[in-house]
């Protein structure tokens, strides 16, 4: 299985940023870590190994990247506008310099986003901020309002990069017909504490009339990588 390291100094973050790329062709799929996670985080944690054989006959591509959360969300040493202001350049990051990387290496025109816990939140954010650019998202016991992170604050940037509070509101077509060709997972178990997170989200969808698969895995599944190994073993 091919696999490549990669930093350089982000013009966006200003400082050095890594990412891993595993695979050499394939749907390539951008994968954020949970919480405060690192790029090695789905490495570490077997769930490159869960779908090496895709990886190795090029059936799939991913690429994992660094968070910026210690430096935004999770960020209590700052005031709420820095910790927004941050998460912007965070996305600013991936869209004008990870995207392009992905580009030179893959050229599929489909590109899928991934995640678990917090994780799961980077995922779905960015798939539906850029329905143009991402065509799939799999979230995995991810929650959506980032509301708590942000100490009473709120502006447009706020409003933007909650989920559950901008697609309630929207009416614009041109990002209605995207969501409405894309695939949008959201996966969660019954002892989850994301579970009612996931079942407000996909309401949301079904309110908006986009298609969204909401699995709610029994069997004792919970929020841990033991379940999301399998879980991206079966949606992958």
């Amino acid at each position: 299985m091919k696999r490549e390291y990669h930093k350089w100094s982000s013009p966006a973050l200003g400082r050095d940023m890594e990412l891993l790329v595993f695979g050499h062709a394939g749907l390539p799929a951008l994968v954020f870590p949970s919480s405060c996670g690192r790029f090695f985080e789905f490495e570490d944690r077997g769930m490159v190994n869960a779908v090496h054989e895709k990886l190795e006959h090029g059936r799939l591509q991913l690429i994992c990247v660094d968070s910026v959360d210690s430096e935004s969300w999770y960020n209590r040493a700052v005031p709420p506008r820095w910790r927004i202001a941050r998460h912007m350049q965070y996305e600013q990051y991936l869209m004008q310099e990870v995207l392009p990387l992905i580009r030179q290496h893959n050229p599929s025109s489909q590109l899928g986003a991934i995640g678990c816990s917090f994780g799961g939140y980077h995922a779905l954010n960015i798939a539906l901020r850029h329905p143009d650019v991402f065509s799939a998202m799999l979230s995995m016991s991810g929650a959506f309002d980032t509301s708590s992170f942000l100490s009473g604050y709120y502006d447009d940037d706020c409003y933007f990069n909650i989920p559950m509070h901008y697609l309630s509101n929207l009416g614009d077509p041109w990002y209605l017909h995207r969501f409405r060709h894309n695939k949008y997972i959201l996966a969660t178990g019954v002892h989850d504490q994301c579970w009612n997170a996931n079942e407000r989200m996909a309401q949301i969808f079904r309110d908006k009339n986009i298609p969204c698969q909401l699995d709610v895995w029994g069997d004792g599944t919970g929020h841990d990588w033991p379940w999301w190994l399998r879980m991206l073993q079966t949606y992958l």
